[in-house]
């Protein structure tokens, strides 16, 4: 037996209240603060974790539809990205003012996180005020970071880190050594010995003395899906023989001093932090070394890597993190002060580049159902008995089936599932074999389903799920159709099944008592969620509302809104055009000082005509193609001028519109 989660038998009796809808969705594990549920039912935002600070997110939504933008929209939170950004400052001076450590602290974002234009110059901005920097590694991101440490602080701003990362070419290193001749404060890192090279070539042609970044191949592995980041076999950085190599390579060219930050990455989303402590320790050791060889080394870059509780089990788990953000801060600072100490080596600048901690946060995904698939749970038993009453031959798998639902109670439970598995087989090979109707097959169907869900309904009441049941609750849920495409919005949970929570934004003042997958609007098998967030199993299902009809027939139902959240990180750049679903809206909301919320800035989502130039459509050649085979079916009497010039309106102004469905 095992016992069923708090997400299929807590609060099976009573009223039900939002705090039961906020246990259930693990609200407080991985809101972190950031998101509660209100009285009224509806998800809250607290961007500053002050419960008396708290937007909305239905109000938001109904506001926006209210101003004609439609879902799915991304709802980005600055104040979020202010306060993480804070939070982390923070943890790093708390813990060096603790240790009394002397060296000091700068946390760099890499762009590549999330490269949108408006985030990148909220963080520029925040990091002039916190002594942060910014990250590229690529030549386009280069570009934009120079441009954005300009924009961000004006003539004052050279004081702001650039760290370089990724492979370098000719062209790179030299934007890089004029950068530093503009005044910036931008530090190459190393990946292979030929940058090393480009960059003596270069600082000796302009005349500059750079500041030199080495990345280090650690022995220390990383941990979870980017653990191969570390090792000897890790894509980036140099061997330990290669590192003392650069050091002679250096000093030949009177440059030693020019070796200011020594660099390595352990990986994204580091789940476990005692692997972390390690390569921090070795990374440390290799440091303290060089300086005594006279490197002029002042900056210890420890990468990236501090992760964000998806799921809110901090525990030690692809979608989790076992350590908070002050403790991963107290950690890297004991071990940096201690090996120094050991030492006797001056505290170096401590750089981490903790981007999906930053950003991952502050934006959240609002998307409409658009309808749902389900099994029948409460089918018309004596229609099914008079259609086999009128069978020449009643197959016998109806008749154990009709039997099983019949006769069950809370003793025999796995005796009628193993019964009616075995009739429920035996029925589809029957009808595999010809000798079942395609009524009976119907009807088999129909009371298997029905016992399966009154099955799983008595064992609930009971607090226990015999093993034989584990699949029912996944076999028997509900498609819940959604307004989104997978493969835009949560490409990291196609590619490598990252969790993300989800959970309705509103009636959570209600008992939501459906179980369902998620599945987006893209024609791909493959757009779905099948895995959700929970802390103690493996959660195959969503506990969801029954959607409302709208009156009257074919108005479809009540809208229903869910929202995905902790999206923030990488989920917007790694997005792609699967069936041409481009970019969502983006609306930017913050908390105003009346006490409300409030629209900042309204960036509108792809239109159809731009997902089309993208991928290199003519659009006045398709234009112009459509009005000439309209004016030809005119001609021949199959459309009248009339539908000739509704379908060539419908056509422009679906060119015009959102790629998503705005029903």
């Amino acid at each position: 037996m095992a016992t069923i989660s708090s997400s299929r038998s807590s609060f099976l009796h009573g009223q039900w209240t939002s705090s039961d809808s906020a246990q259930l969705y693990g609200i407080p594990d991985w809101g972190k603060g950031y998101v509660s549920v209100n009285a009224t039912g509806h998800v809250t935002v607290m961007p500053t974790k002050d419960p008396a600070r708290q937007i909305d997110l239905k109000e938001v939504i109904d506001g926006l539809r209210e101003r004609g933008v439609h879902t799915p929209v991304l709802l980005r939170f600055n104040d979020i990205l202010d306060h993480r950004l804070r939070e982390i400052r923070k943890s790093f001076d708390d813990a060096m003012a603790e240790q009394q450590y002397a060296g000091g602290y700068s946390c760099v974002y890499p762009i590549k996180v999330n490269q949108q234009r408006h985030i990148c110059e909220e963080i520029a901005s925040l990091a002039v005020k916190l002594n942060f920097g910014l990250e590229a590694g690529s030549k386009p991101e280069l570009i934009a970071v120079l441009g954005l440490s300009a924009v961000a602080g004006g003539p004052g701003v050279n004081g702001m880190p650039i760290i370089c990362n990724g492979f370098k070419d000719d062209e790179f290193i030299e934007t890089v050594m004029l950068a530093t001749k503009l005044g910036r404060n931008i530090i190459p890192v190393v990946e292979k010995w030929t940058e090393l090279e480009l960059i003596v070539k270069h600082a000796k042609q302009y005349g500059v003395r750079p500041k030199i970044g080495l990345r280090v191949k650690l022995s220390s592995r990383g941990a979870g899906r980017w653990e191969s980041s570390a090792g000897a076999r890790s894509k980036f950085g140099l061997f330990i023989s290669e590192v003392l190599q650069a050091v002679e390579y250096l000093k030949k060219h009177n440059m030693l001093d020019c070796l200011n930050l020594l660099h390595c990455h352990v990986g994204s989303q580091l789940y476990d932090i005692r692997v972390f402590k390690n390569a921090v320790n070795e990374l440390t050791h290799i440091y303290c070394e060089l300086v005594k060889m006279g490197a002029g080394l002042s900056m210890l870059d420890i990468g990236g890597g501090m992760g964000v509780d998806y799921d809110g089990s901090q525990s030690a788990w692809s979608s989790s993190i076992n350590y908070t953000v002050a403790e991963y801060a107290s950690d890297v600072v004991y071990r940096i002060k201690s090996v120094c100490d050991d030492a006797k080596v001056p505290h170096p600048m401590i750089v981490s580049e903790s981007g999906r901690a930053m950003t991952a946060y502050s934006s959240v995904l609002v998307m409409d159902v658009l309808g749902c698939s389900k099994f029948e749970s409460n089918p018309d038993i004596e229609a099914i008995e008079r259609e086999l009453k009128a069978e020449t031959e009643p197959p016998q798998p109806v008749i154990d089936l009709l039997d099983a639902y019949r006769n069950l109670t809370d003793r025999n439970l796995v005796e009628a599932y193993h019964d009616a598995t075995q009739a429920r087989d035996e029925a589809m090979s029957l009808f595999s074999l010809g000798y079942m109707s395609l009524r009976m097959r119907a009807a088999a169907e129909q009371v298997f389903w029905a016992l399966g869900h009154k099955l799983l309904e008595r064992a609930s009441k009971k607090g226990e799920l015999p093993d034989e049941f584990e699949a029912l609750p996944e076999l028997l849920s509900d498609i819940y159709f959604c307004n989104f495409s997978l493969f835009q919005s949560m490409p990291d949970s196609w590619a490598i099944d990252q969790l993300f929570p989800i959970c309705p934004i509103h009636r959570l003042n209600e008992h939501p008592t459906r179980q369902a997958i998620l599945a987006d609007i893209t024609c791909d098998s493959d757009g779905k969620i099948d895995h959700f967030v929970d802390k103690r199993i493996d959660k195959k299902t969503l506990e969801l509302h029954e959607l409302k009809d709208l009156p009257g027939e074919g108005q479809g139902c009540e809208p229903y809104y869910l929202g995905v959240f902790l999206l923030g990180a990488y989920q917007e750049i790694l997005g792609d055009l699967h069936n041409l679903l481009g970019d969502t809206h983006a609306v930017h909301v913050s908390f105003s000082e009346n006490g409300s919320w409030e629209i900042d800035e309204v960036i509108e989502g792809d239109t159809v005509e731009e997902v089309l130039q993208y991928v290199q459509y003519d659009i006045p050649d398709m234009k112009r193609a459509m009005r000439l085979d309209i004016e030809a079916a005119c001609r021949q009497g199959r459309l009248t001028l009339a539908e000739g010039a509704s379908l060539l309106k419908f056509y422009d102004d679906g060119l015009e519109g959102y790629t998503y469905l705005e029903g």
